[in-house]
């Protein structure tokens, strides 16, 4: 196997506040090689996009610190980069799909502009060219008219139209590893599709890597290769995507996918979600993170906080005391 092209060792990342320090991201460590995608999923704020952020330098410093880790780039730590060296590799080697079309583009610039920009900085092309370029990247993310619409401002743009410039944006350069956060949020079945078939085809082509950022374990298992779960800031459990649905180990990740609707449920058959919410990292209880809403929490959980641990498979982690005491998943499989 080739070696891979990011790996996040140990990421440590929090924020001042008056209190004093908050945890957002405790340890957390993956890796992602040239042509594989791997999937990052969890609830609203399990610290998925502030890793990602962070190791980018896209987090505002203060409040946001980093506290320690490492953030291996083709060899190179991206933590230990000058400003000037990251703009270099942020945008062309890496790029990144934002959450927020509305916040990441810019009001007062026109989408010509602003896609012209990247890549005559990165790739040093003619205005004609570049433009050029744009258009056909906007008529490949599904835009009608793009050789008109690419000269109106972002609020000319609907909320799909707006992610839509943002993910022809990022994939202008073809970077090598592309962060995709929640990409397709906004955008119907039909565009998420096209979007997705898009990505697997520069992959494919450009060996690119990609980090996808989501809620929607669907898209996971149409287009990831291996999934991290997180939660309260950690990596709670990673497998590839096949194993993960298969044999989940974590009873947060069983409770993810016994919460998602089903083909095969029977008539009368409800979902079960995930009782409580997740922890306020302020005051993170004892031991396991998940143990207030774990319904197979048991003293020891209220006491050690678990690391992540070998299943059977060699490439299956869990962070889980309970699973490692009994040494197979609970309930056998959520989605056979």
């Amino acid at each position: 196997m080739t070696e891979p092209i990011l790996q996040i060792q140990d990421l440590q990342v929090g924020f001042r506040i008056e209190e004093g320090m908050l945890p957002a991201v405790e340890g957390v460590s993956f890796e992602v090689f040239p042509g594989e995608t791997i999937g990052i999923v969890g609830e609203s704020g399990s610290g998925k996009s502030v890793t990602n952020l962070a190791y980018l330098g896209l987090l505002p410093m203060p409040p946001g610190v980093i506290a320690g880790g490492k953030a291996l780039f083709e060899g190179k730590d991206l933590l230990k980069l000058s400003s000037r060296q990251l703009a270099k590799i942020r945008g062309n080697r890496i790029a990144m799909i934002f959450q927020d079309p509305m916040t990441a583009l810019n009001p007062f610039l026109t989408v010509a502009e602003q896609m012209i920009e990247v890549t005559r900085r990165h790739l040093h092309l003619s205005r004609k060219a570049a433009l050029r370029q744009a258009i056909e990247m906007l008529e490949k993310v599904s835009i009608p008219s793009a050789s008109k619409r690419i000269h109106r401002y972002p609020h000319e743009f609907s909320g799909g139209m707006r992610q839509r410039v943002m993910i022809a944006m990022a994939l202008s350069c073809k970077p090598s590893v592309l962060i995709a956060d929640e990409p397709t949020t906004a955008l119907d079945v039909t565009i998420q599709a096209q979007i997705l078939d898009l990505m697997a085809d520069l992959q494919k082509t450009e060996k690119m890597a990609i980090v996808f950022i989501t809620h929607d374990l669907g898209v996971v298992a149409h287009l990831c290769h291996r999934v991290a779960v997180m939660y309260a800031g950690k990596i709670v459990e990673e497998a590839p995507v096949k194993d993960l649905f298969a044999e989940p180990f974590h009873p947060y990740t069983q409770g993810l996918l016994a919460s998602l609707p089903r083909l095969d449920h029977t008539e009368g058959e409800t979902l079960t979600p995930i009782p409580g919410q997740p922890p306020d990292l302020s005051q993170r209880p004892s031991g396991c993170s998940f143990h207030p809403r774990c319904p197979h929490a048991e003293d020891l959980c209220r006491k050690r906080s678990p690391s992540l641990m070998p299943s059977e498979s060699v490439e299956h982690f869990h962070a889980c005391l309970i699973q490692a005491k009994r040494g197979l998943p609970e309930g056998g499989a959520v989605h056979g």
